[in-house]
Parts: structure tokens; C-alpha cells; sequence
């Protein structure tokens, strides 16, 4: 009777589970539209989707949300992960502080605030608000996006994005009495906000688009300077109005005094030009420092006429070399920190140079004087990520953070001359690192490569092939992935979850070569070590193909797609998010064009287009395959890489899948890339991806909840 009564909940319970129903997909009417590419017809049947405008797409997307939804709300414990996620997230989050004038400036959240606030504390130690983005909108999607202080500290300006958007405004502040003094700035994009003097300051932007401002593309980058006291009708355009001048990306840096101006200006995402003016003489030229796009180099601090520079100029790992005022150009340059074995970074601060070299992935620090001359090796507290030592000339204690996959970020206070570190800021939360293990280990690529893997999860687990895992890749833009703690996944172990993160070719934390080897006709090296690192995590019996995700956001959300549309069978959930996903037409929107560097062009050449078409995840969803359950996530105001993308892929998937694998697209409102997006909302999404992931993977019940080896089928323990 007893076994009887369970297998009525047994049933009763899978009656009404999302996977025991054919989910009915919206209709996404196919409207053919015909490209020719060398002689080559490519049929696009979802065209129409690309117009965020329209009054179809719209419909479309409130369509696929209600399926969506619908579907997520039947899962059984997703209001506990929610829940779980707001009790972990519910905790004092601080940063470093940094100084400006006579105030010591920080951003803190008290636990769920949707964004952060920005405090101040004077001489006299009290706690002052300074700004508050909570208060920028009432649903909390307006965001503070960057804050710049004037070199007296007396002044300030700050940019907010709305709804997640790139698009930005600009508001100039009295900092003393914290009082706005000026009109607002608008249309600004990719911009940060360089001070000259008290006088006024420099920012970037694109003309509005005619057409849509999520979507048009947007090419030619502008820098400004604005001129307090004066409308922004009357900015001087400083570079970039002419044909000549023509980049995508342009931005600017001036030395603390005040008195230069350097001008970087790009094509693409990598490699850059840059200029030096001298502000004191207001007709100066722009006078040309470094004329090579193939490599990338920007102003890191200044001492008078001298200036140091961080370049890969015949350094792929990145050097440290000074130039002059009288002699800027490269072919004057000389070494101050040579390049070495291993990929630098540098900061500076307290008249010091900081070189964070990254050693297969971990921080290894040595603080050096403007001479280059070796001061020490700053000890950290563990095996991790270490950043910060940022400050002005006269600054003697500097701040950096710590972190890995299983420590929360801990903030220390650095003394500059003494070299010693003291604990200044540590969260309390309820996490014990000490119950989590992280290894680093190397698996062989397809082509011989070895590639680093870190490897997380609580101690003690066993390696039975059932533990439910998440691999996470990006892969590109020269960009690397360093241990740092994530409240989110933090959750994801707690349940007995496995999180891996391999450092694909592509990303840069071996350098420029390491970049090279995956971008344009090399990109399938990236995918190639996502794949090897899920087999690997097979073969070692970590997880098997029915308990493995695989996720990645923007370049990972291609790094999603092309993996499982090349390898359905690897997995059982797929998670791309804000992904790019139709490579023969991602540079036609917005400033895409830019990332030609890392894919080519299908206009570049015949065989780079039929490169492109052949890995394209939107073009290699095959009919009657059956593809992993599938939660593409993106949002609304994604205007770097347009939904678009996502939306044309999860239709080819809804259309072709074979099986009862789920596909389904969950499309955030008021919502952009990422950066910005409200502390409630992100709880949301991990709640929806941690719940999605679990539930195809078979759990009826949380891991943590299981009381037998069949993924939690019994619905509580028939013992208790």
C-alpha cells in the first residue's frame, strides 16, 4: 500500500510537468528573403524579425514569452532556487574605495538593492550618500554607468543607462554640494568622460541612427569636448568628423595634469592608433604616437612631459614603455617593464607600477618604481584574482580585491611604500568557502593544444558521471576569464553542481598569439576546445551527456550555438545568452562591424563567407535533428548585439527540433546586454536558467533534496 501510494504521487506529479506536454510554439511565419553571397543563394525565412520596431515582432515576442513562462512556472522548486538566490544575494556588497578631493568615495549595496549606491565618507568619517541609481527609475532599470571626477575633486560627471541600452546620458555634477549645474548631455555611446582641468571634459559618440536606435548601424565614432557652461550644440568636435578620421571606436585619455590629450582611435576590437595634443596650446595638431592597427596600445600614467604606455608592439604578452612629449612617437619608445613569458596588466598608483601577470589564468603581482626598477612581489591571499593598486601620484594606500570560484570578494588595504597589506573589508555571508575545491587541470584539444580548465564544486562529491554540471566558455576578443566569485553560482554548488571553465584559444590569457589562434578561419580551434572540455568532463566521470550544460553570453552565446549545432549530442541543456548567432549578417547592426578583427566578413572573400555559413549557428539547424533542451535568453534593449540574433535562431529551432527537448527563448524587458541590469531581475534569470537546466536533466526535486540515486524521482523521503 505504501509503494502503491507513491507511485499515485509519482504519476499525479509528472501529469502536470512541463516535458509531459507538447509545448505549442507560436507560429513564426517563414517570409523568405534571398541573399547572394559569390553565386550563392542563402534563404533567410525570419528577415522580418530583424525590425525591433515593428508591430509584428512585438507580437512576436509577447508570443514567446507567455510560452516561455508558461513552461518555467511549471517547474517544481524554481520558487526555491529564487528563494535560495535572494536569502544568498541578501548581503552588504562593498568595493574598493578611491579617493577624489577631500572625499573618500565606495559603492555599496545592502543586499537586494537593484543597483548600487555610490557613499562617500569626509575628514570626518561619516557616512554620506552621494548618489543613489535606485532612485533614476522607479522599476530599477536605469543604471548608473560611469562616474569621472574633475583632478581637484570639486566636480564630477556621471552617465546612466536606461532600460540596458548603450545609448547614454551624461549629468555634471557641483561634487561638493552635490548639486547637478548643468543640462543634460545626450546621445552619448561608448563613451567614458575625461576631465580637462575644471574647465570642461571629453566624451565619445555615434550620430543618432535615422532608423531604429537599438538596431542602425552606427560607424563612424566622434570625440567631443564639452565645454562647461555652454550648450552641447556648441561641443567641439576634437576627432573623427572626417572620412579620414573614419573609426568605429574612439576615446580619449588625459594625463593627470592636466595638460595632454591622447586620442585612440580603432577600426575594429583590435589593434589602434593613437594621438598626442597639447591642451595648453589650444591650435596644436593632433600629432601621430603609434600608426599601427595591428597592434594595441593606450596611456597608463604620466609624469610631466613623460609618459608611460601599455602596448603589445612587438610584446604579444604586453610591455610597459615610456615615451616624451618631445619625441612621442614609437620609434622612440623604450622599455620600462619588458614583455615576459606571461600576459601583463598594469596599474599604477602611489608613484608606483603594479604588473598583474597572469600565470595560466591566476594573479601574480610585482609592484615596480617609474624606473622599472623591481620593488617586490606583493603576497596575496591565495590562488586567484587580485585587482585594483589604482590611484593618484601622491596616494600612499591603495586598495585591491581577491577572489576565486568558491571565496566571495575580499577587499585589502595596501600600503605602498611598505609593501604591507591588511585586511580592510570582508562580507558576511552565508557561504563557507571552506566546503568548496577548485582544480586546474589540462585536457588536449582536437588539434594536440592543451587548454586550462578550472573545476569547482563542493568537496567530497563523487565522480559517478551524475553530477550535474555546468560548463561555461567565451573564446574570444582577446578577453580572459579569471577565477571570481559568483553569488549565482555559488547556488549552482550548493545543489551538488559542477561549474567549469576552460580557457579557450581566443581569449587572451596567453597573449595575442593565443587570441589569433581563434579568430576568423581559426575560430573552430575555439569550438573545438569547448567540445574537447565537455568531453573530458564525460570521460572523467564528472557528468555525463544527460547531466551537462553548456553556457556562454555574447561571443559565448555563439560559442553555445555553433557547439551544439555541431554537437547535439554532448549535451542535454543548451544556454545561450545575448549570443551572436547570424554570422553573415552580424556587422550589419549597430557597431558590429567592429568585430570583423575575430569573425571576417561573408563579404571579406568566397571562402571566408562559406567559413562563416558553415559554423553559423542560425544556418546549421538541421531539420529532424534533436538538439538539447534549449533556453536562449536575451533582452529587449540589446543594442550590441541585437535580439535579432536570438530570436532568428530560436525560431530555426522550434521549427527543426525533433523530439521533446524543449526550445524556448526568454526575452527580458527593459533590459540590454547585461551591464546595469537590476539585482531583482538577474535573480529572476538564474532562478529560470538554474530551474530549466535541472528539470531537463531529470530532477523532480532539488539535488540537495534527493534522497535516492534516480535524480530525485520520489517526491519526499518515504522514511521520514
Amino acid at each position: 500500500m505504501k509503494y502503491l501510494s507513491y507511485t499515485l504521487v509519482f504519476i499525479a506529479f509528472f501529469s502536470c510537468s512541463p516535458s509531459s506536454d507538447q509545448l505549442n510554439y507560436p507560429k513564426t511565419e517563414k517570409i523568405p528573403v534571398v541573399d547572394t553571397y559569390f553565386d550563392e543563394e542563402v534563404i533567410d525565412n525570419y528577415r522580418w524579425l530583424e525590425d525591433d520596431n515593428s508591430k509584428e515582432t512585438k507580437e512576436w515576442v509577447t508570443e514567446q514569452n507567455e510560452v516561455t513562462f508558461s513552461y518555467l512556472e511549471k517547474i517544481p522548486f524554481r520558487s526555491q532556487l529564487k528563494e535560495r538566490l535572494e536569502s544568498l544575494w541578501n548581503y552588504e556588497k562593498l568595493s574598493a574605495p578611491f579617493e577624489e578631493g577631500p572625499y573618500t568615495y565606495y559603492y555599496k549595496n545592502d543586499g537586494l538593492q537593484n543597483q548600487y549606491v555610490v557613499y562617500r565618507k569626509g575628514e570626518d568619517g561619516q557616512e554620506e550618500l552621494f548618489l543613489d541609481p535606485n532612485t533614476f527609475s522607479e522599476d530599477g532599470t536605469t543604471s548608473l554607468a560611469g562616474l569621472s571626477f574633475s583632478k581637484s575633486g570639486k566636480l564630477a560627471a556621471y552617465s546612466i543607462s536606461e532600460g540596458g541600452s548603450d545609448w547614454r546620458k551624461i549629468i555634471v555634477l557641483d561634487a561638493i554640494e552635490n548639486k547637478i549645474i548643468e543640462d543634460t548631455l545626450i546621445d552619448v555611446k561608448f563613451s567614458g568622460i575625461e576631465w580637462k582641468k575644471e574647465e570642461g571634459f571629453f566624451y565619445s559618440s555615434y550620430d543618432k541612427p535615422k532608423g531604429s536606435e537599438l538596431s542602425e548601424m552606427t560607424d563612424q565614432h566622434k570625440l567631443y569636448y564639452h565645454k562647461l557652461g555652454t550648450p552641447q550644440s556648441e561641443d567641439e568636435l576634437i576627432f573623427g568628423g572626417t572620412e579620414e578620421e573614419k573609426h568605429r571606436y574612439v576615446g580619449a585619455s588625459v594625463t593627470e595634469d592636466g595638460r595632454y590629450l591622447f586620442v585612440s582611435a580603432s577600426k575594429t576590437t583590435s589593434g589602434n592608433v593613437s594621438f598626442l595634443k597639447d591642451l595648453d596650446r589650444p591650435n596644436s595638431p593632433l600629432a601621430a604616437v603609434d600608426e599601427d592597427y595591428s597592434t594595441d596600445s593606450y596611456l597608463l600614467e604620466s609624469e610631466g612631459p613623460t609618459f608611460f604606455i601599455v602596448t603589445n608592439k612587438e610584446a604579444p604578452n604586453q610591455k610597459l614603455v615610456k615615451a616624451t612629449a618631445k619625441h612621442p612617437n614609437e620609434e622612440y619608445w623604450t622599455d620600462v617593464i619588458p614583455e615576459t613569458e606571461n600576459v601583463l596588466s598594469v596599474s599604477s598608483g602611489g608613484g608606483y607600477f603594479f604588473a598583474r601577470y597572469m600565470i595560466d589564468a591566476i594573479t601574480k603581482v610585482v609592484q615596480y618604481n617609474f624606473k622599472g626598477k623591481n620593488i617586490r612581489q606583493v603576497d596575496l591571499p591565495g590562488v586567484g584574482t587580485a585587482r585594483g593598486w589604482n590611484g593618484k601620484m601622491e596616494q600612499k594606500k591603495l586598495y585591491y580585491s581577491f577572489t576565486n570560484y568558491h571565496t566571495p570578494g575580499v577587499i585589502y588595504a595596501f600600503d605602498a611604500d611598505s609593501g604591507k597589506s591588511e585586511q580592510y573589508w570582508s562580507p558576511d555571508i552565508d557561504f563557507n568557502p571552506e566546503d568548496y575545491i577548485s582544480s586546474q587541470i589540462f585536457y588536449t584539444s582536437a588539434d594536440g593544444t592543451k587548454v586550462p580548465m578550472i573545476i569547482t564544486h563542493k568537496k567530497g562529491i563523487e565522480y559517478d558521471g551524475k553530477n550535474p554540471t555546468i560548463l561555461y566558455g567565451y573564446g574570444g576578443f582577446n578577453i580572459s576569464i579569471q577565477p571570481s566569485f559568483s553569488i549565482a553560482n555559488a547556488v549552482w554548488m550548493e545543489q551538488g553542481g559542477v561549474y567549469a571553465v576552460p580557457n579557450l584559444r581566443g581569449g587572451g590569457e596567453y597573449g595575442k598569439e593565443w587570441h589569433k589562434a581563434g579568430i576568423q578561419q581559426k575560430k573552430q580551434n575555439v569550438f573545438d576546445d569547448f567540445i574537447a572540455a565537455g568531453e573530458y568532463l564525460i570521460q572523467e566521470g564528472i557528468c555525463s551527456p544527460e547531466y551537462l550544460a553548456i553556457r556562454g553570453g555574447s561571443n559565448g552565446g555563439l560559442l553555445v550555438g555553433a557547439t551544439m549545432t555541431q554537437r547535439p549530442d554532448l549535451m542535454k541543456v543548451a544556454l545561450p545568452a545575448v549570443g551572436v548567432l547570424d554570422m553573415l549578417r552580424y556587422h550589419q547592426f549597430t557597431a558590429g562591424a567592429g568585430w570583423s578583427y575575430d569573425y571576417g566578413t561573408a563579404e571579406d572573400s568566397k571562402e571566408m563567407f562559406e567559413y562563416l555559413k558553415g559554423y553559423s549557428p542560425v544556418h546549421n539547424v538541421s531539420q529532424g535533428t534533436r538538439y538539447p533542451a534549449t533556453l536562449v535568453t536575451t533582452g529587449d534593449h540589446d543594442d550590441r548585439v541585437v535580439p535579432a540574433h536570438s530570436f532568428k535562431f530560436a525560431s530555426e529551432l522550434q521549427d527543426k527540433q525533433q523530439g521533446a527537448n524543449p526550445v524556448i527563448i526568454r526575452i527580458e524587458t527593459k533590459a540590454g546586454h547585461g551591464a546595469g541590469t537590476p539585482v531583482s531581475k538577474r535573480i529572476e534569470q538564474y532562478a529560470d536558467i538554474f530551474g530549466f537546466t535541472l528539470y531537463n536533466m531529470g530532477f523532480r526535486v532539488l539535488p540537495e533534496n534527493t534522497t535516492n540515486k534516480i535524480k530525485g524521482l520520489l517526491l519526499y523521503d518515504p522514511n521520514s
